[in-house]
């Protein structure tokens, strides 16, 4: 039988022995690439009332939740995880400024429209491949910065030369993609 992976609550005990201070009360936490991986967002998420970047990043997370109470949060970072959805952020809509989900199995974006405060999507390497799905990210009225590099979607109309030019006519406040400045001609035109 495979060993069980460490609970929230185990892996921020040894943060805190680590750290000499309260899971509570620090602004801050990574707990990365724990052996063996952290399979759950499980409640003890909730004390970290004062966490305003949170890193969960590669371990065997399948879903967000247990959100509710980090009222700070401002960086959620969950990369390379299974994580095949974005349900579970409603309780950060109001705050989460960037999120981090790079290698991960997110195919649909249901539930990207909570986060009214979202500037900075890294969500290189997951599996969206259509532009009804990417569609749901001109509900995020502040996103400036995006990576979607090694998405299908990305890679077949990289592939065609029009992927650049698509995106910034589905998303026109955005001003980076996949970590290179939009250029758009409307902004050259003003400026000659």
């Amino acid at each position: 039988m495979a060993a069980k992976g460490t609970t929230i609550k185990d892996a921020l005990s040894k943060w805190e022995k680590e750290n000499e201070m309260k899971a509570s009360e620090a602004k801050e936490i990574k707990l990365l690439a724990i052996l063996p991986p952290i399979e759950k967002m499980d409640a003890s998420l909730s004390t970290l009332v004062n966490c305003e970047k949170l890193s969960l990043s590669t371990n065997c997370i399948e879903k967000i939740a247990n959100l509710n109470g980090l009222k700070n949060l401002h960086i959620l970072s969950l990369g390379r995880n299974n994580i095949k959805n974005l349900t579970g952020l409603e309780s950060v809509g109001d705050t989460l400024e960037e999120l981090w989900i790079s290698y991960n199995c997110v195919e649909k974006l249901k539930g990207i429209n909570v986060l009214k405060k979202l500037k900075v999507l890294f969500m290189s390497n997951n599996l969206v491949k259509d532009w009804g799905e990417f569609g749901k990210l001109a509900d995020l009225p502040c996103l400036a910065d995006l990576v979607f590099v090694g998405n299908p979607l990305e890679e077949k109309f990289t592939a065609e030369g029009t992927w650049r030019d698509e995106v910034s006519r589905r998303l026109p406040n955005l001003k980076k993609l996949d970590g290179i400045t939009i250029i758009r001609q409307e902004a050259e035109d003003e400026e000659s």
